[in-house]
């Protein structure tokens, strides 16, 4: 992961962000959804090559990377 992803990675969690998982951008609004019915606060970020966790899906999703993002949630204070 960049130094400059990390650092913001970092933000988001000392905001009390968690990345719950990533998604393909036409099925993330039933997840905003759900996560809302559930109380939750929801941040939608795009996926980059550097935020993948998994090495074995760097190969298929660089080719399409704007097609996917990463939901985090938060409790609502």
């Amino acid at each position: 992961m960049a130094k400059d992803q990390r650092t913001a990675t970092q933000d988001l969690a000392s905001q009390g962000w968690v990345r719950q998982f990533t998604i393909d951008a036409d099925r993330v609004d039933e997840y905003i959804e759900l996560y809302e019915e559930l109380g939750e606060e929801v941040r939608i970020e795009p996926l980059t090559p550097d935020l993948m966790v998994n090495e074995e899906c760097t190969t298929c999703i660089l080719n399409e990377c704007e097609k996917y993002v990463i939901i985090y949630t938060r409790t609502r204070e």
